[in-house]
């Protein structure tokens, strides 16, 4: 049994993962997923840069019915994230209690599966979970 992304070049995994994002090489702006042009000045020198290792929960809810085509586990927790690159994402949120999910919350980077794919490999994705459920 494999893991596969769920979508090839939105992070890295790794012990410390990060989401993979664009920046401009003309106007300098961040964007994700990556683009081959600037959606912000239309410029095409984009390169890839990591980001995203911890932030802070923007606003959140919870899903619990699931959307067309989503395999995972329902409820699960949904929100914009703002990273200290400057750059605010949306993204899964992962809890031992979903209940606990707040704004102003720091959260941390994680990649977990989602579903396992009629080959029996778990497919992942990258989520955030809050600081207060890693180990001190």
């Amino acid at each position: 049994m494999a893991r596969v992304p769920i979508e090839p070049g939105l992070f890295t995994e790794s012990p410390s993962p990060r989401l993979l994002a664009g920046r401009c090489g003309a106007c300098a702006g961040l964007h994700f997923p990556v683009a081959d042009v600037c959606p912000y000045c239309a410029d095409e020198s984009v390169s890839v840069t990591e980001v995203g290792a911890a932030g802070v929960v923007y606003l959140h809810t919870v899903v619990h019915t699931a959307p067309p085509g989503y395999e995972g586990p329902v409820p699960y927790g949904f929100g914009l994230v703002d990273l200290p690159e400057g750059l605010r994402v949306v993204s899964r949120l992962s809890a031992a209690d979903l209940r606990t999910l707040a704004s102003g919350s720091e959260v941390r980077l994680v990649v977990e599966p989602v579903f396992r794919d009629a080959d029996g490999n778990d497919v992942v994705t990258w989520t955030y979970v809050p600081v207060t459920e890693f180990a001190p």
